[in-house]
């Protein structure tokens, strides 16, 4: 019996490692992706194995990325109980994983999906495990900036998995989850900078203070405002999604309007939730509109 106990205790720690809740909105737009990139309903076959191959791809870069940040981890609050620097796995289960899980993925997409969405995969693979990892959020206040391109990479991938195309309609979704990071992740930062100033990551709010990072959200969610839009300026979708658009993105500005007049750590923490939020029924509106509209 405690056998058993344990194994299972493995397997949540090495699920653990793939950030399921960051993975399941990876997923998530990256069906919505396959499902706008055609009129009628995206083949069967090809809606499954590419989200279990874009999903299993995106856990590995996760797991990449809890190995090579274990010691920032270990320092931050939020981050310690990780299983890396809780003393739970070690690095070489984490690479064995990582690179099983990985190669799993890229095969499925390469094999029963398209070479385009395995090659993008993989890019994707590449921006997030390796340069934003190593390079960019260790060295630049942009890091969430620059770094963004492969978090709004999803729906271009499911895009690309049923038409084996990237059309301007899938840059539009990648620029809309493009301008929505920066806000999503510093309202995070904010109410945690003591967190990242303990582990040296020069994240906005450590860097040029909290007064200038609230500023610049509340640009980034004008912007959104306007980029959320541009899915109807193009064609691509009808009323029903503008209305959604311009409900959920005035709620956004709100936010991030309030948390620069009168902000607490408090207010921080929901304008984050509601950035997750916002993301998926923003995408969901997008669908509702594709098809009934």
């Amino acid at each position: 019996m405690s056998t058993v106990v344990l194994d299972k205790g493995v397997i949540s720690q090495f699920i653990s490692l793939t950030k399921p809740r960051v993975v399941s909105l990876v997923v998530f737009c990256a069906v919505i992706g396959m499902f706008l990139a055609t009129p009628g309903v995206p083949p069967g076959d090809v809606v499954v194995f590419a989200t279990l191959g874009i999903g299993l791809t995106a856990g590995s870069a996760a797991a990449i990325n809890c190995l090579i940040e274990q010691r920032i981890d270990a320092l931050m609050t939020r981050t310690r109980r990780r299983p890396l620097p809780s003393g739970a796995l070690t690095s070489m289960q984490t690479v064995t994983f990582a690179f099983i899980v990985g190669g799993v993925g890229l095969f499925l997409l390469h094999r029963f999906v398209n070479p385009l969405t395995m090659w993008l995969t993989f890019a994707t693979f590449v921006g997030y495990a390796v340069i934003y990892t190593v390079w960019l959020k260790p060295n630049t206040p942009q890091n969430i900036v620059i770094g963004g391109a492969s978090g709004a990479m999803p729906p271009v991938l499911g895009w690309a998995a049923v038409t084996a195309q990237v059309p301007v309609e899938a840059l539009l979704l990648f620029l809309i989850i493009f301008v929505w990071t920066p806000p999503h992740f510093w309202s995070l930062a904010l109410y945690r900078t003591q967190d990242y100033a303990r582990a040296g990551l020069p994240m906005l709010p450590v860097t040029h203070g909290a007064e200038y990072t609230r500023k610049t959200i509340l640009r980034y969610t004008l912007a959104l405002f306007v980029v959320s839009l541009l899915p109807c300026a193009v064609g691509m979708s009808g009323p029903l999604y503008a209305a959604a658009a311009v409900v959920l993105s005035g709620g956004f500005v709100l936010r991030a309007w309030r948390m620069l007049r009168h902000y607490s750590d408090a207010l921080a923490r929901s304008t984050f939730k509601y950035s997750i939020w916002y993301l998926a029924a923003l995408f969901f509106a997008l669908l509702v509109d594709h098809y009934l509209v």
